[in-house]
């Protein structure tokens, strides 16, 4: 057994995030295992890229109000106690409602050495994109 102390939270890279994102990593997958979780603290109005995950990636939604979507679908508020699954190479988005903050624990694996990568980023959702409700 090994207790690892808290590091420090992460700034989301704006490359990746609109607005103020936050994230604490709870599990980085120590071989064998691939898991992949985090603590994503999402300031109102932020929100991810358009992105994707080789393996899939669930959400769940711990405090707030948020948004998620998929590419070429609704956007669905997400709420606390709600729990989302994207199926792998499914391109989406997902951040806090305009006017609330949101926290979800993200959870995803690595694809396994030389697989590609885990994730895929693309271009940062539009305020157009955001708030098209």
């Amino acid at each position: 057994m090994e207790i690892l102390p808290k590091k420090p939270s992460t700034k989301g890279p704006a490359e990746m995030f609109t607005g103020d994102v936050w994230f604490d990593v709870i599990a980085a997958g120590q071989e064998p295992s691939r898991t992949r979780v985090n603590v994503v603290r999402f300031a109102p109005g932020s929100r991810t890229a358009w992105h994707s995950h080789a393996v899939g990636q669930t959400l769940h939604v711990t405090e707030g109000i948020g948004l998620v979507q998929s590419r070429g679908g609704e956007i669905v508020v997400m709420r606390p106690g709600d729990t989302v699954y994207t199926p792998p190479g499914e391109w989406h988005w997902h951040g806090a409602a305009p006017d609330h903050f949101m926290t979800h624990i993200a959870m995803w694996e690595g694809p396994g050495e030389g697989n590609g990568p885990e994730s895929e980023w693309s271009d940062l959702v539009t305020d157009e994109e955001y708030h098209n409700r």
